[in-house]
């Protein structure tokens, strides 16, 4: 007849829950993924601030232009009849160049990261910040082209 298993030493929590004790490697390596997991977090959190400013210019820059565009067609008075456009490429351009940046630096972060912990690639995050970035390239485009 066996007598119980033997105990594996516990740890209490601050809330009273009993967790198994880790040995020493253990427990740097569950150090080391949430240090990963919070990098990623801030990376992610970096990336929608990215998003947020380019959003705030492409569609800034969108909205002088059609506003303008419309006051000159209405036989409002603009300085230039290329004012409305130029505004428009200038804002629009500044928030796609602001968003490619954005992704380009979070893919740097992303590609280190990956190095010590595996991950996919593609979070929330950087779809939404890949879709910014081809509304304002078409942005861009529309106004260059007096599509829009």
């Amino acid at each position: 007849m066996q007598g119980p298993p033997p105990a594996t030493p516990t740890t209490s929590t601050p809330d009273g829950a009993a967790r198994p004790q880790m040995s020493s490697s253990e427990l740097a390596q569950f150090n080391t993924d949430l240090a990963i997991d919070r990098t990623l977090m801030a990376a992610d959190r970096s990336l929608m601030a990215w998003v947020r400013t380019a959003l705030s210019m492409i569609s800034f820059g969108f909205t002088i232009y059609k506003i303008l565009e419309g006051f000159r067609e209405q036989g409002g008075t603009v300085t230039a009849s290329h004012v409305p456009r130029d505004m428009g490429l200038f804002l629009t351009g500044l928030g796609t160049v602001a968003m490619l940046m954005g992704v380009l630096e979070y893919g740097y972060r992303i590609k280190k990261l990956r190095e010590a912990k595996d991950f996919r690639m593609f979070q929330p995050s950087f779809v939404m910040a890949l879709i910014m970035a081809v509304t304002g390239l078409c942005a861009f485009l529309g106004i260059s082209f007096r599509v829009l």
